[in-house]
């Protein structure tokens, strides 16, 4: 991916940074989960969606087990090796335990930090400690602009 786009992903997501955690929304300013964080992000930098997302509860991923997130992720962004580095401007998935499917997503800003909406504290930047690295399931990057 061009330095260029990169650059214009981390621009919009730092944009981002106050706005409401609101389940299932994707309103810059207004609320969002983090899908609609990626979902925004990838409508100002690349055009219109691939596709939009199934009504979801917040409990989808422990209900269903289904890997709905990696599948999505895996369709429309561009997987990176396991051992790649993270760059700015990848797309970071996670699985908050071992045994269920990852139904978690930031944007990184750098090697070491991620823009991502959390529960009870909105879109917020947070450094990428040995937590998060442990719970990291995959990266992707996004496709180029359209």
């Amino acid at each position: 991916m061009h330095d260029d786009i990169r650059q214009r992903i981390i621009e919009e997501a730092k944009s981002w940074l106050g706005t409401p955690y609101v389940h299932q929304a994707s309103c810059k300013g207004a609320g969002c989960d983090c899908l609609g964080l990626i979902r925004g992000v990838w409508r100002a930098v690349i055009g219109p969606e691939p596709e939009q997302p199934p009504p979801y509860t917040p409990d989808w991923a422990e209900r269903s087990g289904a890997e709905t997130m990696l599948a999505a992720a895996t369709r429309h962004l561009l997987s990176k090796p396991e051992d790649a580095p993270i760059e700015p401007g990848d797309v970071l998935l996670f699985r908050y335990r071992a045994h269920l499917p990852a139904k978690h997503a930031g944007i990184a800003i750098s090697a070491e930090a991620m823009i991502h909406a959390q529960e009870n504290a909105g879109v917020v930047q947070v450094p990428l400690n040995g937590w998060w690295r442990r719970h990291l399931v995959a990266v992707f990057a996004f496709p180029p602009a359209r």
